[in-house]
């Protein structure tokens, strides 16, 4: 299995938009769903790499301008961090690990201020971080931290897509094909979201690549 490839892509990204806190504006959950919203249409519907990049670009300046409009708000946070992971993902060598550092630092941030927030979201996108980034000496990875993380979102949205999906994704990266599958298909009997229709359609997609790597 990968392991020390760096590859962030549909990793990292699509994560959660959960509900936000009681004390959310309006104002604040329709721009935080707009970056989830671009970040779908651009992982999942904009071709071509360069296209991609650019959009990305883009929309981390939205993501950025979003959390200092919202300060200490866990879930633009949450999103700034999403965004920049896909930054990294698609950077060069000498790039990719400053910007996913970067995305270590603001979902960092969003954990101290919230672990819970966006129903196991940051948890769950910290733990991917860790898992996917190579360990010392090249970078930051742990394993034993991922799935910690992991475990701890998945407590919190037990039957979720992304919960599920990004648990089996983490015991195949760790060789382990006979126990994804379960949280595999678990993933793809989670209700579907006609709130984030691209999301839930490239998602499941994902998950049943997965799963025919398993068989």
């Amino acid at each position: 299995m990968k392991k020390s490839n760096f590859t962030l892509a549909s990793s990292l990204a699509a994560m959660i938009f959960a509900a936000l806190p009681t004390g959310a504006s309006a104002g604040e959950m329709d721009e935080v769903k707009a970056i989830n919203d671009g970040w779908a249409h651009i992982s999942y519907e904009v071709r071509g790499s360069s296209h991609q990049t650019m959009a990305l670009d883009k929309l981390s300046g939205q993501a950025a301008a979003v959390v200092a409009r919202y300060p200490n708000q866990a879930e633009p946070l949450l999103w700034q961090g999403i965004v920049v992971s896909e930054q990294a993902n698609r950077a060069n060598f000498f790039h990719k690990l400053g910007l996913a550092t970067r995305a270590r630092d603001i979902l960092a941030k969003a954990y101290a201020l919230d672990p819970r927030a966006a129903n196991g979201g940051v948890a769950m996108s910290l733990a991917v971080l860790y898992y996917k980034v190579p360990g010392s000496p090249i970078g930051f990875g742990d394993k034993a931290k991922a799935k910690r993380l992991l475990k701890e979102a998945l407590a919190m949205d037990p039957d979720g897509l992304d919960a599920n999906y990004f648990y089996g994704d983490f015991l195949l990266d760790q060789g382990d094909t006979s126990g994804a599958p379960a949280f595999l298909q678990k993933a793809l009997r989670a209700p579907h979201d006609p709130a984030r229709p691209v999301w839930d359609a490239g998602r499941r997609r994902e998950v049943q690549a997965l799963l025919a790597k398993t068989a």
